[in-house]
């Protein structure tokens, strides 16, 4: 009898964290490039009551006895489907279709991934360099940061569908992006670093609606050196929208309450049962 007060106490808090990814889907529904989390749930070990039983008449029944310890959150998945591309005015943002992400390198030097596109500008002593809301930088295809050089308006920027990024000089036509060693010799064509990666499901989840990578999701791979890939399309003045459905959401949020209602009954009835118990007389 306690057993089971214990087993469905196991549900209820299953569930409680099952409501709380729900919420938190909710709340970040108008969130650019948020994935919707899915709660996984497991059974906990079985605990064997007799290896061996037998019906009333005294024959061996084919399987033993065995009850279930209730259950816990496996693991909280992210689904990548894409959202919606949806336009902005942003002169900056980006967005991505395909599978791609972009790598931003934060304030502790760490590289880290997003579909957050809303990029904007930030001053620097060689021009103006493009960052993340936050102001992290993002990176090109090499992990350098993206410079728009001094004496060209950053507004001016172009992003082309495979990533390689343009300019314009004093009204002239656009003309791509070099990335200048230290003498200012020209090195390479800057392409936005537009990354992907075996398992995205396995990428560990950090701040600012950022990702690092694990063991588990795999190695980065830079789609614009990696040909086996296929290549996302990068689209210019448009961020992608959460993937959140919020239909979805509600009826999930429904299902996960009426689940931990029915745990709760159970430890009433299982309190009721140890009353009953408890107040037998000879």
């Amino acid at each position: 009898m306690v057993r089971s007060l214990w087993t469905a106490a196991s549900g209820m808090i299953a569930q409680q964290e099952n409501v709380d990814t729900i919420a938190n889907n909710l709340a970040n529904i108008n969130t650019t490039g948020y994935k919707t989390q899915v709660a996984e749930f497991k059974s906990l070990l079985y605990q064997t009551l007799q290896t061996r039983s037998t019906n009333n008449a005294g024959e061996e029944k084919p399987v033993g006895a065995q009850v279930g310890l209730g259950s816990r959150t496996a693991a909280i998945t992210s689904i990548f489907t894409e959202g919606n591309l949806t336009p902005s005015e942003n002169p900056f943002s980006v967005a991505i279709e395909g599978d791609g992400f972009f790598k931003v390198r934060t304030e502790q030097g760490e590289i880290q991934y997003t579909r957050d596109g809303n990029f904007s500008v930030t001053p620097v002593a060689a021009g103006s360099m493009l960052v993340t809301a936050e102001g992290h930088a993002v990176l090109d295809q090499f992990n350098n940061p993206i410079i728009i050089p001094n004496g060209i308006n950053a507004t001016t920027i172009g992003i082309a569908k495979d990533g390689r990024i343009s300019v314009s000089a004093n009204g002239n036509d656009q003309v791509d992006l070099v990335q200048t060693d230290a003498n200012g010799n020209a090195l390479y064509n800057v392409l936005i670093g537009v990354v992907q990666f075996n398992n995205p499901a396995g990428l560990e989840k950090a701040s600012g609606n950022r990702f690092r990578q694990t063991v588990a999701s795999g190695n980065p791979m830079e789609e614009s050196q990696t040909p086996a890939l296929t290549r996302s399309a990068t689209h210019h003045k448009y961020i992608e929208a959460s993937n959140v459905q919020v239909a979805d959401e509600l009826v999930n949020l429904i299902v996960a309450q009426r689940a931990y209602e029915m745990n709760s009954k159970v430890i009433q009835a299982s309190d009721e049962m140890l009353e009953q118990a408890n107040n037998l007389r000879r």
